[in-house]
């Protein structure tokens, strides 16, 4: 049976809505259903469908209709950036989902963290170790916490948003100012529940970011996250006009191929769990990117 496993920090509301917007993988309508067959608990309390959550409440999903049944541990090859007795930092390649969800019950980069080592436990049994995520096709670095105190470390930090991620995109259209921040609440998309947007009840989302290249018809960014919401980056760039370039949910049809959308995670920084000493890693650009971007580099000596 797979469970989900959310400790309420800031979400408000219903609670059927804020486990939609926390597990993109759950409908509604299924949360409902799940609600009225007594399988989901609020500190180990049946509840209503009406619930509103508060802030420290434990909520369990126990969903049987989504495999896996277990997790396994997958010998999958890795990049790996650091490692300690506390945490690692992986360079998630494109096409790698995180953490096993409906849809993906295995072969993902949890799957091969475990083969490698213990991971923390009290994020649930499907997210071992899992602070922060990335989307399938986003590359990059992600820091993961192989015990509960480094989870507990690392996750303190992301809230009080004292750590560094810093990504690189490549976006459609011709970013005229040099830097600028984008303020705009995200949450599920009401017309496709595959998707977020910009909704005036969504949660708070902070982007910023700087133009490192310009190209004619795109544009090199580096975005600096606030906050971290579910597809944050692509939701605010296409919400300012400039969506990621081969981005194939919130991009135009016409775009440049790769292997998804263009969006590294290049730089993150935290502090290590048990010495407290600020650590900072960069992952290069995958191999499509910088071919991509030496093609651009052509295009606009010659136009």
């Amino acid at each position: 049976m797979l469970t989900h496993e959310l400790t309420i920090q800031d979400q408000q509301g219903r609670v059927d809505k804020v486990l939609a917007e926390a597990f993109p993988d759950l409908t509604r309508s299924h949360i409902q259903s799940l609600i009225k067959r007594d399988r989901i608990l609020v500190n180990g309390e049946k509840i209503k469908n009406k619930y509103q959550v508060k802030t420290g409440d434990q909520i369990e999903v126990q969903d049987s209709d989504t495999q896996p049944t277990e997790l396994e541990p997958e010998d999958i090859p890795l990049d790996i950036v650091y490692e300690d007795d506390d945490v690692i930092v992986v360079n998630k390649p494109q096409g790698m989902v995180v953490h096993p969800a409906a849809g993906h019950p295995n072969h993902t980069l949890v799957n091969a963290l475990l083969f490698h080592s213990p991971l923390a436990t009290i994020n649930g049994e499907f997210r071992p170790g899992i602070v922060h995520r990335i989307d399938k096709d986003t590359s990059g670095l992600l820091m993961v916490a192989k015990n509960d105190k480094a989870q507990q470390s690392l996750s303190a930090q992301l809230k009080a948003k004292t750590n560094t991620r810093l990504y690189i995109a490549l976006v459609h259209g011709n970013i005229k100012e040099d830097n600028g921040k984008i303020d705009a609440p995200i949450g599920r998309s009401p017309k496709d529940r595959k998707k977020q947007a910009i909704v005036a009840d969504g949660r708070p989302a902070v982007t910023h970011f700087k133009v490192l290249k310009r190209y004619g018809e795109y544009t090199l960014i580096q975005c600096k996250l606030e906050t971290g919401r579910t597809h944050q980056i692509r939701v605010h760039l296409k919400y300012i006009g400039h969506p990621v370039a081969g981005d194939p949910l919130y991009g135009p049809r016409k775009t440049l191929k790769g292997n998804g959308q263009f969006l590294h995670a290049s730089v993150l920084g935290f502090k290590q769990p048990t010495t407290n000493k600020y650590l900072e890693f960069e992952a290069p650009l995958p191999a499509i990117f910088q071919k991509t971007l030496k093609w651009l580099d052509t295009q606009t000596e010659h136009g």
